[in-house]
């Protein structure tokens, strides 16, 4: 039995836990905040309840495969888990307003063939053709396996993309916004695909063409909500983790990472106590988890972590309590594009907020999110600079007038998905505004792609007996991005360095 410090209560944090746990280790969870979950937050107020993060899950596959490995109630007895239908409404700048179904590529096909007229569907299903190609080719590496140590084989796109003769020359996309106009050729089209790179952080103008996994996960594997909000998620996987019997301290700030005969041998908590640890799991910035560690954790020829000296994007965020029912017909999600995602993209990753941004609106029409059926809770989101004026590409997003004008921006965008303009504001009981200075930083899944400037680091460091886990680390960000960290990271702990991940 090996004795297991995990620093942070994420849900990779926590999922790494649990399979560890059932393993027969004695594992225990220091987390500086008084809760778990991470990303998966919640505000709650006067009876409404909105998530801080995510408010959908992609991949339930992931956490149903952690349910089954760490004990006898699967994910659905834990967690009231439901498909969304329709997955997604988009509206476009020219007023163009298409609704997709879940999980059903003929069925989105059909759809955008009505909605953006003859061709249109074609041209999306054969781009979700390619982008199952691009999936096969790399699912496992990306996803179900640590990152090789000759991970520059990763550095090709495993994007099929036509090649096509223009100007006495061959040319071949390589990247979202190439894809969108040269393949997708439909400026709504391109819109599409693009949103679906700016929603996880990533510059449709540099971002490779293998993105197109993004959206052909979604598509393909469909979209879920959890009841009550993702944050029942994280409260299911923490529950799980009592049941394994991990013990968590709430409250203990981890200050540093202890180092003995040139391994990881325990933490030291603010409060100056040591404690010894046969491993050590960090979660968190792995910039962060370099500090604790007090030394580099990586040598030349390692993927480095992305967040070094850099504000990544975040979300902005108005949380709605409004008075009044949805109504019938009301869609869960809906995208308002921005008329210019080249613009927009060139404002975020600017160092500036985007005066016209895709905003995404969720409307889970879910009882326990409100007080009673009079009443409906909205979120409204848009990718935005991440936080910290000093930092390159960021904002003080503490600036109140910022906040409040931003909003304003948020919620002039979101008209789109109600009806009449004025039908928020006179619906509208309170709200609150969320920014990256709360809720911190996207961290984009794994994409192969030139300079591996798209994976992130290694579930194992230089430091042996010190790993990583959480957004962080490979495979990147999001729920079901995370939960799969965790997989790797306990295989590699429990099997050693020769885990070649899940069969």
């Amino acid at each position: 039995m090996a004795r297991i410090a995990v620093i942070g209560a994420g849900t990779g944090a926590m999922a790494a836990a649990a399979r560890l746990a059932v393993a027969g280790h004695r594992v225990t969870v220091y987390e500086r905040t008084q809760t778990y979950g991470g990303a998966l937050g919640t505000v709650e107020r006067d009876g409404f309840r909105f998530d801080t993060g995510p408010g959908l899950l992609h991949l339930p596959a992931v956490w149903r495969d952690l349910f089954l490995k760490t004990g006898r109630e699967p994910l659905e007895k834990c967690v009231d888990l439901a498909p969304v239908s329709p997955a997604s409404r988009h509206v476009f700048a020219d007023g163009t307003d298409v609704r997709l179904p879940d999980a059903s590529r003929a069925g989105i096909v059909s759809a955008l063939e009505s909605a953006l007229g003859a061709g249109a569907g074609e041209r999306w299903g054969e781009f979700l053709g390619r982008a199952r190609d691009a999936w096969d080719r790399s699912r496992r590496p990306l996803l179900e396996e640590p990152l090789w140590s000759d991970w520059r084989v990763l550095e090709r796109d495993p994007y099929p993309a036509p090649r096509r003769r223009a100007f006495l020359r061959t040319r071949q996309a390589s990247t979202v916004a190439e894809v969108g106009a040269w393949e997708l050729a439909d400026p709504r089209l391109a819109t599409l695909f693009e949103g679906y790179a700016l929603a996880y952080g990533l510059d449709p103008r540099h971002a490779p063409a293998g993105a197109a996994l993004l959206p052909y996960m979604e598509q393909t594997f469909g979209t879920w909500y959890v009841a009550g909000g993702m944050r029942e998620l994280a409260r299911a996987v923490y529950e799980r983790c009592l049941a394994r019997r991990v013990t968590f301290a709430f409250g203990a700030e981890v200050t540093s990472v202890v180092e003995k005969d040139g391994r990881a041998a325990g933490v030291e908590l603010a409060d100056g106590t040591v404690v010894e640890a046969d491993h050590v799991v960090v979660s968190g910035s792995a910039t962060a988890a370099a500090q604790l560690a007090g030394r580099d954790l990586w040598q030349d020829g390692d993927v480095r972590p992305q967040d070094d000296g850099l504000a990544l994007p975040g979300r902005f965020s108005v949380l709605l309590a409004l008075r009044g029912a949805p109504g019938e017909g009301v869609a869960h999600r809906t995208v308002v594009h921005s008329p210019d995602t080249a613009a927009e993209a060139a404002a975020v990753f600017g160092g500036r907020p985007a005066e016209r941004p895709t905003v995404t609106v969720l409307r889970p029409c879910d009882p326990r999110t409100v007080p009673d059926e009079a009443h409906e809770a909205v979120t409204v989101t848009a990718t935005v600079p991440g936080h910290g004026a000093d930092r390159p590409g960021g904002v003080d997003w503490t600036d109140a007038a910022l906040r409040e004008r931003y909003a304003k921006v948020l919620l002039d965008a979101a008209g789109a998905a109600f009806g009449p303009s004025a039908e928020i504001r006179e619906r509208l009981l309170w709200q609150e505004v969320l920014t990256p200075a709360e809720t911190g930083s996207l961290t984009a899944p794994a994409l192969a792609g030139p300079g591996g400037r798209w994976l992130h680091p290694a579930n194992t460091t230089r430091l042996p007996g010190l790993h990583l886990v959480g957004g962080h680390a490979h495979p990147g960000g999001g729920p079901a991005h995370s939960g799969m960290s965790g997989a790797l990271v306990a295989g590699l702990i429990v099997e050693g360095p020769g885990f070649r991940g899940s069969q």
